[in-house]
């Protein structure tokens, strides 16, 4: 154990702006803020846009988390969103601001809030009003049951919330330009691959050698930046060029 594990503080996070700046895909973002939640405690960690006042579910506003799915399930569900007192608070003020579910009013409906979250552990926490370079607003939050947050915790975390936001918002305008870049046969060759097609099945759909396929495919993975056409093919999920 360090001294400063001794005296009671926790070390410095390892995670800076610079490794932040270099994060390529959603997929290092979130192994970031793995890293990072565990460092400060936390249980939890999401990314979202700041829902607009017609949206229905957390779920379509989240960029990236580890809510596990049925808690994102039962959010949704049981319309949560509409009554939410942070999502309220997130409309009304840029300031990060603390929470703790056991100050929920004890009505019915907040004991019910207060139960679905002690079960998965999302006891307190703190969310952080973010904005990226279009000024669309967002916010990160995380979450556990360790003690509340440190003054310096908060700014700390207030700094990173802001530069991952900015990073994700920066690899999706890349992902949109790149998807602007393939052709339709590209897109075609990989729609056919996701849906388990092999390069001699989709020639004979699409009318072309297998030759030209696997060019196809080939050409795309590049673009996207991917090794082969398994990572293509996930890839051109994650981004909603194919579905």
């Amino acid at each position: 154990m360090s001294n400063t594990e001794k005296a009671g503080r926790m070390p410095v996070f390892d995670g800076n702006v610079e490794e932040i700046a270099g994060l390529k895909t959603q997929f290092d973002v979130i192994r970031f803020m793995k890293r990072a939640t565990e460092h400060y405690g936390c249980r939890s960690f999401m990314v979202l846009n700041l829902p607009p006042a017609t949206s229905l579910e957390l779920s379509s506003n989240t960029v990236i988390t580890n809510w596990s799915a049925e808690l994102m399930s039962h959010f949704d569900r049981e319309g949560l969103m509409q009554t939410s007192p942070v999502i309220r608070r997130l409309r009304a003020s840029t300031l990060p601001f603390t929470f703790d579910m056991e100050a929920v009013e004890p009505d019915q409906r907040g004991l019910m809030v207060r139960s679905l979250f002690g079960r998965f552990g999302f006891v307190r926490g703190a969310y952080f009003p973010v904005h990226d370079m279009s000024g669309a607003r967002g916010a990160v939050s995380f979450a556990g049951e360790g003690p509340p947050f440190t003054g310096q915790q908060m700014m700390e975390l207030m700094y990173l919330s802001i530069h991952v936001y900015d990073r994700l918002a920066e690899i999706r305008n890349l992902d949109v330009k790149v998807a602007d870049m393939l052709t339709d046969r590209e897109v075609d060759c990989l729609n056919w691959t996701a849906a388990g097609k092999t390069s001699a099945e989709i020639a004979d759909i699409l009318g072309l050698s297998e030759h030209t396929v696997n060019h196809y495919l080939n050409r795309a993975a590049k673009k996207l930046d991917t090794v082969n056409r398994t990572q293509a093919v996930a890839k051109a999920l994650r981004i909603g060029l194919i579905k």
